[in-house]
């Protein structure tokens, strides 16, 4: 028998049919001797309907009272899970976060869990219940409903797996595992069976969307084996641990890509350490974040640098940049927006030389010109114009055999 904590998305309670599917799914595991939490989020589309109501009253609304309406999805699909599996004869209680003590920050629409009260989930799974909590919400110290961003529910099926020590939290969504890439790029992308925290840390925190980063962060916090299964067709889905797959490991496991970058020239500063330090902090003031950066063009003491920002921060750094012009001793500064990021990931990079290699000779085989190039123990990014998104993800993924079983 395991304690297992299973986490469903919206598209899997996003219509009764699919939450009465769900009841089933749940029921099977419980018959199966295991104990079980279950977290849940909005249904599919609620959350957008509940905020587009809020920027009917104000295009700025309140943060603690947007926290509020929209934590109000998640508690209409808890009861409705509740429902469904007592109808079927099981013996289940929906509870908000509050009602298990999960304790946040202040920091409205994208808090973070400080601690969990396990004394009430302990009672009820005594009792031989199935405990549906509420994901995405939490309360800070002054009693304020908070919530956890866009796709908190799985942080807070992680956290809870954490607090109760469960054997495993399984995150159930419409993909039934993690890719070697996107299948919508590359059909020839194959399912892992297995990968690792630190891989999967670097494929959510570079465009694979499989995953919310935060939960893949504190999963590798807590030691926590995350599983991906589809709620449709639920099989073995892809395990995620910090064990490495017993087979021989690829030196790339996959590639990732992101078209939400914008890139950012800011030409003829003095060549001195505080150049770049002074663009950064300029930035940071405006909570503006950077990704890759890169020193270009130095001549009679002058260089440029080359930066990327988040695509819907673009405009704002442009003008924060221009603006202060002077203060950076900088000449002018421009950018693009039609760019992406591609990425190449694996473990097995840390003792196999020639990836690079293999990387960069791919490229310029499709003679796709990398702007920028970024590069980790177990990653190599490269900025590329965006029109060359597809090409560079399907002539590396093919570059690195990804399509073959491992």
């Amino acid at each position: 028998m395991a304690l297992i904590v299973k986490k469903f998305g919206g598209t899997s309670v996003g219509s009764i049919e699919r939450i009465e599917a769900v009841a089933d799914l749940v029921i099977r595991a419980k018959q199966q001797g295991h104990q079980v939490v279950v977290v849940v989020s909005a249904m599919s589309g609620e959350t957008n309907r509940l905020l587009s109501l809020a920027k009917q009253i104000d295009d700025r609304p309140s943060a603690r009272e947007l926290d509020v309406l929209l934590t109000a999805g998640e508690q209409v699909s808890i009861a409705l899970l509740a429902m469904a599996i007592v109808k079927r004869g099981h013996s289940a209680v929906s509870l908000l976060a509050d009602q298990i003590g999960i304790k946040t920050d202040n920091i409205f629409g994208k808090a973070r869990i400080q601690s969990i009260d396990v004394n009430r989930l302990q009672q009820e799974l005594e009792h031989n219940r199935i405990a549906i909590v509420a994901g995405f919400q939490g309360r800070d110290i002054e009693g304020n409903i908070t919530t956890l961003g866009r796709g908190g529910t799985d942080t807070s099926a992680v956290e809870i797996a954490s607090a109760i020590r469960a054997d495993e939290c399984q995150i159930y969504t419409d993909v039934d595992g993690v890719y070697t890439t996107d299948p919508r790029v590359e059909p020839r992308a194959r399912r892992m069976a297995q990968i690792t925290f630190e891989e999967m840390l670097e494929l959510s925190s570079l465009g694979a969307k499989v995953l919310q980063i935060r939960s893949v962060e504190a999963a590798g916090k807590y030691n926590i084996p995350l599983r991906v299964l589809s709620t449709f067709k639920p099989d073995s889905g892809t395990l995620i641990s910090y064990e490495e797959p017993k087979v021989a490991t690829k030196t790339v496991s996959g590639i990732a890509y992101q078209k939400d970058e914008a890139l950012l020239l800011v030409r003829q500063l003095p060549e001195n350490p505080h150049s770049l330090a002074k663009i950064l902090c300029l930035l940071a003031n405006y909570d503006i974040e950077v990704d890759m950066i890169s020193q270009i063009n130095h001549q009679g003491g002058k260089i440029d640098y080359a930066l990327t920002v988040h695509s819907n921060e673009y405009a704002q750094a442009l003008d924060v940049l221009t603006t202060n012009l002077s203060e950076l001793d900088a000449s002018n500064v421009d950018g693009d927006q039609q760019v992406a990021k591609i990425s190449a990931v694996g473990v097995g990079m840390k003792s196999h030389s020639g990836v690079a290699g293999t990387f960069f000779d791919a490229l310029a085989k499709e003679n796709i010109h990398t702007l920028l190039v970024s590069t980790s123990e177990i990653k190599i990014s490269v900025l590329v114009e965006e029109r060359y998104l597809e090409l560079a993800v399907r002539t590396l993924h093919s570059a690195f055999s990804l399509e073959s079983g491992e």
